[in-house]
């Protein structure tokens, strides 16, 4: 029988394994399918590998870590050295003027009583200047360092001098005057005697927020300054007398320091300041001049010739050990912060 399908050659290579002039057999239908472009192998692409560090890449991170880990170390190790092994104190010499800033409101007098403590109890210490920069404070806070200086001066006879920079105003000025002498700048502010008393009502907040203060208490002024409410004729009245007396507390220390009466202070004390010019010829302050005026004048009248020696209370250093040392307070909030909410009185000039 002849055969049906006997295409013509189209060359050698045209269906390897088969002669030459051969016939080309017809395709499996089992592979041909296969064959098709819809079954055509995908084509893959492979990505590349990063080339390797090297070594002595790695070895120079590390090299780099363990350096600033090192110099953290020697940082931290340097600032406690200054903290537990070094004073500025230890090497003054024996004619020497301390000198004490009083800067910013005036919230604790702890401080301030321990270095006039120190300074007073250190024979090479001659004299000590309060450089004053402050618009006062707490009442007591101010008070207690008022009363440390007079007892400095009067225990350690030691000379105890004050110099206003910028402001010198109500509790800062209180301190003032039981120095010895008090300096200012022409362009100084002093003065502001007087008390006051303020706390923030929040009770319109409260009702908008439709929240309700619930307050049991025995005693009929035992809730009296309650944040959330008006005060009562009696309750203004009880604080007023509160403030009356510290008032006339402050008129009468005043007095006392500046050497003269009650009655001589007290129309000057409207809470008002006055510029160290005009202060001068009411007499709260004794000499014009800033703080290099009052530094001189103190080290000739203790018997200090030429440029004296300064001494001032080290620094404070905090590093990140000081910081984890400390009381909890300063590193989260105290809840019970949340209840003091009483009203304050102040030395201080706003």
């Amino acid at each position: 029988m002849p055969d049906d399908f006997n295409p013509t050659p189209r060359g050698p290579f045209d269906s390897p394994g088969n002669p030459v002039g051969a016939p080309v057999p017809p395709p499996d239908p089992r592979t041909a399918a296969y064959a098709s472009p819809a079954y055509a192998t995908p084509a893959y692409t492979y990505a590349v590998a990063p080339p390797r560090r090297s070594g002595w890449f790695w070895v120079a991170v590390l090299g780099g870590i363990f350096a600033v880990i090192l110099l953290i170390v020697c940082v931290t190790c340097a600032s406690l050295a200054k903290s537990f092994g070094s004073d500025s104190e230890s090497a003054f010499s024996s004619d020497s003027i301390g000198v004490i800033d009083i800067t910013g409101v005036i919230t604790d007098a702890d401080k301030i009583d321990k270095q006039l403590d120190k300074f007073g109890d250190d024979s090479r210490v001659k004299a000590i200047i309060l450089h004053i920069d402050s618009p006062g404070g707490g009442a007591a806070a101010s008070q207690e360092i008022y009363h440390e200086v007079l007892r400095v001066r009067s225990e350690k006879k030691k000379p105890i001098v004050a110099s206003v920079e910028s402001v010198g105003a109500s509790g800062a000025y209180y301190i003032a005057s039981a120095c010895d002498k008090i300096y200012a700048n022409p362009a100084s502010v002093v003065g502001s005697i007087g008390v006051i008393m303020e706390w923030t009502n929040y009770g319109e907040l409260m009702r908008w927020a439709k929240l309700k203060n619930i307050t049991i208490h025995a005693g009929e002024l035992k809730d009296a300054g309650d944040p959330t409410r008006d005060l009562t004729p009696k309750e203004e009245a009880y604080f007023q007398s509160l403030v009356d007396n510290m008032y006339g507390q402050f008129v009468h220390d005043v007095a006392t320091g500046r050497k003269t009466t009650d009655d001589v202070i007290k129309p000057l004390a409207t809470g008002q300041v006055w510029t160290g010019e005009q202060a001068l010829g009411l007499h709260l302050i004794d000499v014009q001049g800033g703080f290099r005026v009052a530094l001189m004048d103190t080290a000739k009248s203790v018997g200090i010739s030429g440029e004296p020696n300064i001494v001032r209370p080290p620094k404070e250093r905090r590093n990140i050990f000081t910081t984890l040392s400390d009381d909890s307070d300063t590193l989260f909030p105290d809840p019970s912060k949340l209840l003091d909410h009483a009203p304050g009185f102040y030395f201080m000039w706003k």
